[in-house]
C-alpha cells in the first residue's frame, strides 16, 4: 500500500514539474517527487517482523530475520544530497530574482524582467 503511495507522490511531483511555471514551485515539486521515490525504495527493503541488522556478541541472531540496510543507507545519502541541491537551487533562484526581477520561466526565457 505504501509503494502505491509513493508513485503517488511521484506523480503529483512531475504533474508539478511540467505545470508550474514559478521556479519555487519547480523546487519544491522537485522535492515531492524525491520523498517519492525515496518512501518507495525504504518500502522495498522492509521485512515484516524483521530486526535490525546489529550484531551483538550477547544474544544469539541466527534464528532472526533481518531487514535490509543498504535501502535505508541510500535513502539517508539521497536526503543529504537533496537538502543540498535544493538549499543551491533556492539560491540561485534569489540571484536571479535579484538580477532579472522575476521568477517565472517564461519572462526569463523570453528575455523578460529588468535587468540591470
Amino acid at each position: 500500500m505504501i509503494q502505491y503511495f509513493s508513485m503517488m507522490l511521484v506523480a503529483v511531483g512531475l504533474y508539478g514539474l511540467l505545470s508550474q511555471k514559478n521556479l519555487v514551485k519547480l523546487i519544491i515539486s522537485l522535492n515531492i517527487a524525491e520523498i517519492g521515490v525515496n518512501l518507495f525504495i525504504v518500502s522495498i527493503g522492509y521485512v515484516e517482523g524483521g530486526a535490525a541488522p546489529i550484531l551483538s556478541s550477547v544474544s544469539d541472531n541466527s534464528s532472526l530475520l533481518f531487514v535490509d540496510p543498504l535501502p535505508q543507507a541510500l535513502v539517508l545519502t539521497s536526503i543529504v544530497i537533496g537538502v543540498g541541491v535544493t538549499a543551491l537551487a533556492l539560491s540561485l533562484i534569489v540571484s536571479v530574482s535579484k538580477s532579472r526581477n522575476t521568477i517565472d520561466i517564461t519572462e526569463l526565457s523570453s528575455g523578460g524582467g529588468d535587468s540591470e
